[in-house]
C-alpha cells in the first residue's frame, strides 16, 4: 500500500514532468506561426489541423518516452550524458524564449514559409517539430529513464496527454487567445516560460554532472 510520502513524491514528480513538457511544447508561442500557416483556412480546418498536431505531439512524445531506455542501450549512451546534452538543448531554447522568439531548434522561418503553402500542416511541421521538438523529446526520455520506479511512467504519460489536450485547446482557439493576450501578452508569457525552462535546463545539467560525481547532488 502506498505511503503518504510516496504519494507526495509521485505528485511532485508529476508536477515537474508536466511543467517541463508543457513549457517545452509551448503551444502559446506556436500561435503566431500557426496563424500564418493557416491564413487561408476556415475555423473548421484550423480545428482539424490543431487536433492532428496535438495527436502527433502526444504519439511522438509517448513513443520516445517508452523507447528511451532502449535507444540509450542501442547507441551506448549513458543517462548522465543525455541529461547534460538535453539540458544544453533546453538552455538554448530557454534563452531564445527569454528574448520572446521561437527557437530555430523548433523551426526556422523558411520552414514556416514553406508550411504556409501547404493545405494541411497538422502533422508536419506543426506536430513535429514545432510541438514535439528536440527539447520536449529529450525531456521525456530523460524523465522516463531517470524515473525511480516503473509506476512513475504513469505521471509522465499523463503529463504528455494533458499537454496535448492543452495544445489542441490553445491552437484551435488561436484567434481568441491571440486577441485576448495580444502580442505583448504572448511575449511576456513566453519570457516567463523561458525563465522557467532555463532553470529546468540548468538543473538537468547539474543532475548529469552529479551522476558522474563532478558536483554535489543537492536534490
Amino acid at each position: 500500500m502506498p505511503t503518504a510520502g510516496s504519494i507526495i513524491a509521485l505528485l511532485r514528480f508529476f508536477l515537474v514532468a508536466l511543467t517541463s513538457i508543457f513549457v517545452l511544447v509551448d503551444p502559446v508561442a506556436a500561435i503566431p506561426p500557426f496563424l500564418i500557416m493557416t491564413a487561408g483556412s476556415g475555423t473548421a480546418d484550423r480545428c482539424r489541423m490543431a487536433r492532428r498536431a496535438a495527436w502527433t505531439c502526444v504519439i511522438v512524445l509517448s513513443c520516445f518516452a517508452a523507447a528511451g531506455t532502449m535507444i540509450f542501450k542501442l547507441f551506448g549512451i549513458t543517462l548522465p550524458a543525455f541529461k547534460i546534452a538535453g539540458g544544453l538543448i533546453l538552455l538554448l531554447i530557454g534563452l531564445d524564449m527569454l528574448r520572446a522568439r521561437r527557437s530555430p531548434t523548433k523551426e526556422t522561418p523558411t520552414e514556416t514559409e514553406e508550411a504556409a503553402e501547404k493545405e494541411d500542416v497538422g502533422i508536419i511541421p506543426l506536430g513535429v517539430p514545432m510541438l514535439a521538438g528536440p527539447g520536449s523529446i529529450s525531456s521525456v526520455m530523460v524523465l522516463m529513464s531517470g524515473a525511480p520506479a516503473v509506476w512513475y511512467a504513469g505521471p509522465i504519460l499523463a503529463a504528455i496527454a494533458i499537454t496535448g489536450f492543452a495544445s489542441y485547446w490553445i491552437l484551435s482557439g488561436a484567434d481568441r487567445v491571440r486577441g485576448y493576450l495580444g502580442e505583448t501578452g504572448i511575449r511576456i508569457l513566453t519570457r516567463m516560460m523561458g525563465l522557467l525552462l532555463t532553470a529546468i535546463a540548468v538543473q538537468f545539467v547539474l543532475n548529469g554532472l552529479a551522476d558522474i560525481g563532478l558536483v554535489r547532488n543537492t536534490a
